[in-house]
């Protein structure tokens, strides 16, 4: 059985509540493994021009190479914002059960 390479994502959300509503329907879709919800984090950022300050919670979504961009673009429609920040990107290196879970993930319904 060959294996993706371990992949991860990264999004801010306004609340847990949204986070792990995401996290959710990612996780019943079969698209990530895992969601690591950080809670009380505080972003300082500029967007359409304007300075903002503003609490949200940050969430790490734990998938494989294979899966990724189904799972980006998956999380930018259930995400409540307009415009998301997601970031992705594919493991370099991870532990060896780290990378067996990971990599062998796959979308309920696909062997």
């Amino acid at each position: 059985m060959s294996m993706a390479a371990p992949a991860l994502i990264w999004c801010p959300f306004a609340s847990e509540d949204d986070a792990a509503e995401a996290a959710g329907r990612l996780l019943d879709e079969g698209l990530i493994a895992c969601a690591n919800i950080l809670p009380a984090m505080r972003s300082l950022y500029i967007w359409q021009g304007q300075r903002g300050d503003t609490r949200e919670c940050g969430a790490l979504f734990k998938t494989n190479a294979a899966l990724l961009a189904r799972a980006v673009e998956r999380l930018e429609e259930l995400h409540p914002y307009d415009a998301p920040a997601i970031t992705a990107w594919e493991i370099d290196r991870a532990g060896h059960a780290t990378a067996e879970w990971l990599g062998t993930l796959k979308p309920p319904g696909e062997e």
